[in-house]
């Protein structure tokens, strides 16, 4: 007896709803890693010194952080599949104010796509925990390649796209992607929130998550990455320029930076199955950084070389951030509590990043600090990432 058309229908399109969240995450970093290889052009035309520069490369990340502890609230009351909805309209709204609205709107659309992809920032662990928990950490590494290769994408593009349309048409043709996911989302967004939307069923927050102590070493972990992360995605292209390497090379750069960072995310969940070898993963994710910031203080030449090494631990350490906050999570809502502390504080720390590296160039007449503070804070991670990656309770047979 054949099918009923509506359950055929929806035996293919229930799949395809679910696995709509990773096309979400396509639009959560071209809106700022198409900025880097283009700020040499905006500094120029803004008149912007390294300074202010760092200052724009770090207000979408305050935007992340002071929008994020309202994303669970937005959540509960309208649903997430909704509040993802406007998180996408909001940002295709962010990019075109701050394409197309003089000076003041370069900085209130950073601003107001910073909030909208802070939003999405949130959300994302809860929703891949929500409708895939029998694999969370495979599904953050799908969800992270998709977001990476956006970004990388980005990056590469960002120099070609300006050279027909200018800087400011580089920046805003991201908003159409953004317009066009809203579209497709918007069936998830139709049905009641509660028929939507389970997000808060999973019992209320037993404990607030500020007086956790893993939620504060997660917290430390995701911000640190992310801290390290946005420096090199917001300066690397103008250090590069600093060693005679030209625009289009260092956006290239950064796009393979970008596409390692793809490659080792989609591997790392492999050391994340076992609760036994999350410490392994965590280290692991951190040590790149560490010595490719080294490589690039040593032996500048080899730029190439040292995007890839930093690219490998950039990739790795966001899925396992976003991991470990989606597996330390005991329901959806402590799920989305946690995220929102650990990304709030995590990208109001990461926001100094930009804006002290950039100072420490003005000031030294070279990149060579700024590099020596993204070491430090590699150290700083690495230190970190043997107590985040330990399970609360959890004891290796050889203790």
């Amino acid at each position: 007896m054949d099918e009923p058309v509506g359950t055929r229908r929806a035996r293919w399109t229930g799949p395809l709803l679910t696995a709509l969240i990773f096309l979400v995450a396509l639009n959560l970093r071209p809106a700022i890693t198409s900025v880097g290889p283009l700020l040499p052009g905006i500094a120029a035309d803004e008149g912007l010194s390294e300074a202010r520069q760092g200052l724009l490369g770090a207000l979408p990340l305050i935007a992340f952080g002071l929008a994020s502890p309202f994303a669970h609230r937005i959540s509960t009351r309208i649903g997430a599949e909704r509040t993802v909805l406007a998180a996408l309209l909001v940002l295709a709204a962010g990019l075109l104010t701050r394409s197309f609205t003089g000076h003041a709107g370069l900085w209130a659309g950073t601003a107001l796509l910073g909030a909208a992809i802070g939003v999405g920032n949130v959300l994302a662990p809860s929703v891949v925990k929500r409708d895939y928990s029998g694999n969370v950490s495979r599904a953050t590494g799908v969800y992270s390649a998709f977001m990476t290769t956006a970004a990388a994408t980005a990056s590469a593009v960002a120099v070609p796209l300006a050279a027909p349309l200018g800087w400011r048409g580089s920046l805003a043709v991201w908003a159409v992607p953004a317009l066009l996911i809203a579209l497709l989302w918007l069936p998830r967004a139709l049905p009641a929130p509660a028929e939507a939307d389970p997000l808060p069923a999973g019992g209320p927050v037993p404990t607030s998550v500020w007086r956790q102590p893993t939620a504060w070493v997660l917290t430390a972990f995701m911000g640190l990455q992310s801290t390290t992360f946005y420096v090199m995605v917001t300066w690397l292209p103008t250090i590069e320029a600093a060693e005679g390497v030209s625009a289009e090379q260092a956006g290239l750069h950064l796009f393979a930076y970008q596409v390692t960072g793809i490659v080792a995310g989609l591997a790392i969940p492999r050391l994340m199955r076992d609760p036994g070898t999350q410490v392994a993963a965590a280290v692991t994710a951190s040590t790149p950084m560490l010595l490719g910031v080294l490589g690039l203080l040593a032996a500048p030449g080899l730029s190439a070389l040292w995007t890839v090494v930093i690219g490998l631990g950039t990739g790795s350490s966001l899925v396992v951030a976003l991991s470990l906050i989606g597996l330390r999570g005991r329901t959806h809502a402590e799920t989305t509590a946690l995220s929102g502390m650990a990304q709030s504080l995590g990208y109001l720390l990461a926001a100094a990043g930009p804006v002290v590296a950039g100072h420490l160039a003005e000031r030294t007449g070279s990149w060579r600090a700024s590099l020596w503070l993204v070491a430090v804070l590699a150290v700083a991670q690495l230190a970190v990432a043997f107590r985040a990656g330990r399970v609360p309770g959890h004891r290796t047979s050889s203790s």
